[in-house]
């Protein structure tokens, strides 16, 4: 199959916002699902123990990642199908 100039660019954004979704994704610590809270290990400075408590932060995960990869890819061939016949 042979693709026009419109069909060419598509696929190109689409590779590109592919790319930096999975730099990004792995740029969040390349987890599996989506977290909005983390558990953190800190230090009573009087006692000197240790305890665990949970912190309020947003970790990108897989599950999101993905979905944005099938719409970006959805819309990829929705565009290369329509410019086949124009």
């Amino acid at each position: 199959m042979k693709l026009n100039s419109k069909q060419k660019g598509a696929l190109i954004v689409a590779l590109l916002l592919t790319l930096s979704a999975l730099i990004t994704w792995i740029g969040f610590g390349a987890e599996i699902f989506t977290k909005t809270q983390v558990l953190v290990e800190k230090k009573d400075k009087i006692l000197g123990r240790t305890y665990k408590e949970w912190k309020d932060q947003f970790v990108l995960g897989l599950d999101y990642i993905l979905g944005f990869i099938f719409t970006v890819w959805l819309v990829c061939g929705s565009i290369i199908y329509y410019y086949k016949k124009h």
